[in-house]
Parts: structure tokens; C-alpha cells; sequence
């Protein structure tokens, strides 16, 4: 039996395994929710949900966490939504540590899924090249740390590409669990205290401004601690200029 689940991991379907089931999963997610994963069926089930919430708290915590992480994991279009209704459920606090538990779950599995397919060889021949592509890796493993924080913080890359590219650097799991728990706080912090407010918002029959992330008071310490998030970096870069 170990041998016959050895061989399997070894064979290029073994391999890709966890990124074929990721895909149908996808697949089938997208094909059954993805025009149910919107603010107008929150809004419609709010009364359910709460309802729920209140009978059986443990189970709706633990559940909300379970769909969060699938969400991610398949990257379906519902984690926006999926923010906001942990913080119209769970308020602010403890809203958001429900939301980044969930998004952590649900990218680490996108991580672990990548890296057992196509991330370990990718990195591996990242890592024997030459030239530029060697001195990119290279670059990177150095500042491993920053460009992670970096990514998370800053919403440049779609969350989906942010989970695959660590896998194919050969990112450790650990720095890549701690760097996306910690990386995504401010804006699901933002994004959640926004869910909190839900109830009002349902009452005039509006849309929750979800645009609020770019407001200065909010924008401003994000790229704050973007910058610090690049410091290390920054020192590394200066340290090795002759004269410095």
C-alpha cells in the first residue's frame, strides 16, 4: 500500500495531483455559487443567517471559517462578500481573525497544491540556472521576508497569483503561512469593520462602499507599512553600495 502511494506521488498525475482537484473544484464552485456569491444574496439570507448565528454560535463560527477557506482555496469570486459577511456575523472583532484564518486556510492550500505539482521542478530549475534568472532568485531568497509582506500589503497582484508565486520560489511554508496571516490584517481589518456596519446599510437599501481602502486615512498607513515592509531591503541595497 506505501509503495503503490509512493509511485503515485512520483508519476506526473500523482504529482499534479492536488492542482487537478484544485481546478475541478474550481470548476464546479464557479458553475454552482458563482452567481449566488454576490451582496444581494447576503442581503436576502441576512435575517437566516443571523438567526443561525445566534442558535448555534460555535457551528456558524466554524462553518463561516470551513466556506471562507474553500472560497480561497478554489478561488472562487465570493471573498470580498465573504469579508464583509464576517464582519456583519462576528462584528469587527472577532470578525476579522474568522476572515484571515479563513483566507490563510484556503491561500496555504493553493500553496501546498502548487508546490507539490509544478513549484518544487520550477524552483529547482530557477535555482540551477544562469545569468539574469539566477540573479532574480537570487534576489528574492534574499528579501524573502519583504517581498512577501510586500505582496500581501499592497493589492497590485490578484490574491490568486499572490498565493501561486511563493510556491514557485520555493518559500518555505511556515514564512508563507506568517507573512499572509499577518500580510492580509489591514485590509480584511478595513473590509470587515466595513461588514460591521452592514446592518445599517441594509436598512437604507444601499451597497456598502467597498472603494473605502483607497481613502487616504486608509490608504496612507497601508503604504506605510509597505515602505517598512521594504526597509530591510533598502538597508541590504545600501550596505552594498561601495562608500556607504
Amino acid at each position: 500500500m506505501t509503495d503503490t502511494v509512493t509511485e503515485i506521488r512520483k508519476s506526473p498525475t500523482g504529482r499534479h495531483l492536488p492542482l487537478i482537484l484544485l481546478a475541478l473544484g474550481a470548476g464546479l464552485g464557479w458553475g454552482l455559487f458563482g452567481e449566488h456569491l454576490n451582496f444581494q444574496t447576503l442581503a436576502e439570507n441576512r435575517e437566516a443567517l443571523i438567526a443561525f448565528r445566534d442558535a448555534h454560535y460555535l457551528v456558524a463560527a466554524l462553518g463561516f471559517i470551513l466556506i471562507y477557506t474553500l472560497i480561497v482555496a478554489f478561488s472562487l469570486p465570493g471573498a470580498t462578500i465573504a469579508t464583509l459577511t464576517g464582519g456583519f456575523l462576528f462584528a469587527t472583532f472577532p470578525g476579522v481573525l474568522f476572515n484571515i484564518t479563513g483566507a490563510t486556510l484556503g491561500a496555504s492550500a493553493i500553496f501546498l497544491a502548487a508546490r507539490s505539482g509544478i513549484g518544487a521542478r520550477l524552483a529547482a530549475r530557477m535555482e540551477g540556472a544562469e545569468g539574469l534568472v539566477k540573479r532574480v532568485k537570487d534576489g528574492i531568497d534574499e528579501n524573502q521576508w519583504s517581498m512577501l509582506f510586500l505582496m500581501r500589503l499592497l493589492p497590485v497582484l490578484p490574491f490568486f497569483l499572490a498565493n501561486l508565486i511563493p510556491a514557485f520560489l520555493d518559500v518555505p511554508l511556515r514564512r508563507y503561512v506568517i507573512s499572509t496571516f499577518f500580510g492580509i490584517m489591514p485590509g480584511a481589518l478595513v473590509y470587515t469593520s466595513v461588514g460591521a456596519g452592514l446592518s445599517e446599510v441594509f436598512a437604507r437599501g444601499e451597497t456598502p462602499d467597498l472603494g473605502l481602502i483607497f481613502e487616504p486615512q486608509i490608504l496612507l498607513p497601508i503604504l506605510g507599512l509597505s515602505a517598512l515592509a521594504l526597509l530591510p531591503m533598502a538597508i541590504k541595497l545600501l550596505r552594498g553600495r561601495p562608500g556607504l
